[in-house]
């Protein structure tokens, strides 16, 4: 009965069921896997805790107990809880690598206040040490453990403390890259280029996790559906399960496409035999099989583009594709590859279907006389030293409404903000769920102003806005994951909105709160140069000079 209420949703009926069973001491790994389900699905997150850690107790040698528990408080911004987890898991569980990963390189998903970033920085930084100083590789359990540990997570949160990480990634990377070749020796060695007959063409590979509705790799279609067929072959990748109408974009746009889900020697023995030119990863960092591929050397060139804007550190991966715009003269001091500057925004991104607007801000809850400014980020991108900025402007709009489609985490760092100027956040910051496409564009049609975050700026989020028309103020950072948005209005020729200081950011979403006519202006100007920014073919002949160029020279 519990089971079956389970499967149909009914989370709290199914609850008091396993409850019941648990009072007849009726215990099993699947009873307490499932009440964990309920709970979780139902967003009762303290009895979540309770139980899991309960079941942890009863079972203390599940890793997956242990997993979602440490997964799950840090992504609910309780670091030191899931350091702590962390810790216990491996006292438990010694031989299983993914606890010592994250017992030695978890890095808050938020910072409660900016001095947090430094601390947690050191102690990653002494983390990987300590964590390549205890990495062995001698036994064949050793080697499958850490393979099978850096195939469940990635350090994906190191890079949202807005420092240069080009050598801690170089760690790692190296680090990643020496627990493949352990396990796959055969596919380490360097590769030649392969011979170019008269009349054949270049075989470029792309390979993704993500090869489905997705923003690290949507622009990708517009590199495959302005390839010069004449002169290259294009293979595709697909290494996850989850397609829609994008990945027969993706089919379409290939002439072979290979669909191989969670199978990481089924994809590597099928890039072998396809005797690529150049491969190419459109991100690494998001997806812990992704990373694992991109450090074998499975082609003589192997890139990677920008879906994940940070050097990967891999020494398995040459060159870094990005976007002239995006980048500063000094950049390549962030990047272990060789860094490309393709034209433009790099990317050749598909202008977005925008529908009519069919609802109205009542729909949501929202005043028709506020200026509504959307901060649609992850809170992740959301460091404390710019809290005080929202409160800056609401203290200068009185009508404004910050709405929040992700951040519920941020409130009491709000609250703080806004108290320290003597307001009350909840009068001006608004956090809303939008599961549906549909009602996220209407959000972006509704709203009047769009922050971009400082230091990692929006990338599909800005994007989106700017198909929608809606004004876009921005302060472009010291890194290419900081300019995203920077370089897009540059593109599109509407810079006024530009801040060169978190002063000059607060000026200009003021006056874009007060000042509708100037706000309108930017909206119609930004309405008729889409065509500057959207369907980019300049960055696709960049591209393709580069893969001639670079074969030429190896």
């Amino acid at each position: 009965m519990a089971n079956k209420l389970c499967q149909e949703g009914q989370w709290q009926a199914a609850i008091a069921q396993y409850q019941k069973l648990l009072e007849f001491q009726i215990y099993s790994l699947e009873i307490y896997g499932n009440l964990i389900h309920c709970y979780r699905s139902s967003q009762q997150t303290e009895a979540y805790y309770a139980t899991l850690n309960q079941a942890i107790a009863l079972y203390p040698t599940e890793g997956s107990l242990h997993f979602s528990l440490i997964i799950d408080l840090r992504r609910n911004g309780r670091t030191k809880e899931a350091i702590a987890s962390a810790e216990n898991a491996c006292k438990w569980i010694p031989d299983d690598y993914t606890f010592k990963l994250l017992k030695y390189l978890t890095v808050p998903s938020i910072y409660d206040h900016e001095n947090e970033i430094n601390f947690y920085r050191q102690r990653y930084i002494q983390g990987l040490q300590d964590l390549i100083a205890q990495t062995s590789l001698n036994t064949p359990e050793s080697k499958n453990n850490a393979l099978a540990g850096i195939g469940r997570l990635t350090n994906f949160y190191l890079s949202y403390q807005a420092q240069n990480d080009r050598d801690l990634q170089s760690q790692y990377g190296q680090l990643v890259h020496k627990i493949m070749a352990a396990n796959y020796p055969q596919w380490v060695a360097p590769l030649s280029i392969p011979n170019l007959q008269p009349q054949q063409k270049i075989r470029i590979g792309y390979v993704s996790h993500f090869l489905h509705s997705y923003s690290g790799t949507l622009w990708l279609t517009g590199w495959l559906r302005y390839c010069n067929h004449q002169l290259f072959e294009i293979y595709c990748y697909y290494t996850g399960n989850e397609p829609d109408p994008v990945t027969e974009q993706f089919q379409e746009y290939s002439d072979v496409f290979h669909h191989i889900p969670h199978n990481l020697s089924g994809v590597c023995e099928q890039i072998i035999a396809d005797n690529l030119h150049i491969l190419v990863f459109p991100e690494i960092g998001m997806n812990p099989q992704t990373m694992q591929i991109a450090g074998l050397r499975l082609a003589p060139v192997q890139c990677v583009a920008w879906g994940h804007p940070v050097t990967t550190g891999l020494p398995t991966i040459d060159y870094f594709l990005s976007s002239e715009l995006m980048e500063t003269e000094n950049a390549q001091a962030h990047y272990s590859e060789k860094l490309i500057r393709l034209p433009n925004i790099g990317v050749s991104y598909p202008k977005p279907y925008i529908p009519p607007i069919i609802k109205t801000r009542s729909d949501f809850q929202l005043p028709d006389d506020a200026v509504i400014y959307l901060c649609c980020q992850a809170p992740f991108k959301y460091l404390p030293q710019y809290d005080f900025i929202l409160a800056e402007i609401a203290r200068r709009v009185p009508q404004a409404k910050f709405v929040f489609l992700r951040g519920t985490l941020l409130q009491p760092r709000l609250q703080r903000a806004f108290t320290a100027i003597n307001l009350n956040s909840e009068d001006y910051c608004v956090f809303l769920s939008i599961p549906e496409r549909l009602d996220y564009l209407m959000i972006n049609l509704l709203a009047d102003v769009y922050l971009d975050t400082f230091t990692w700026s929006g990338g599909n989020t800005t994007l989106e806005a700017i198909a929608c028309n809606l004004p876009v103020v921005t302060c472009p950072g010291e890194f290419m994951r900081g300019r995203h948005s920077d370089s897009f209005l540059k593109m599109l020729g509407v810079t006024g909105t530009i801040a060169q200081n978190a002063a000059e950011y607060i000026d200009i979403a003021v006056k874009l709160g007060l000042d509708s006519t100037w706000r309108n202006n930017i909206a119609e100007k930004m309405s008729q140069n889409h065509h500057l920014l959207f369907d980019d073919q300049a960055c696709v002949t960049g591209l393709e000079s580069f893969y001639r160029k670079v074969l030429s020279a190896e």
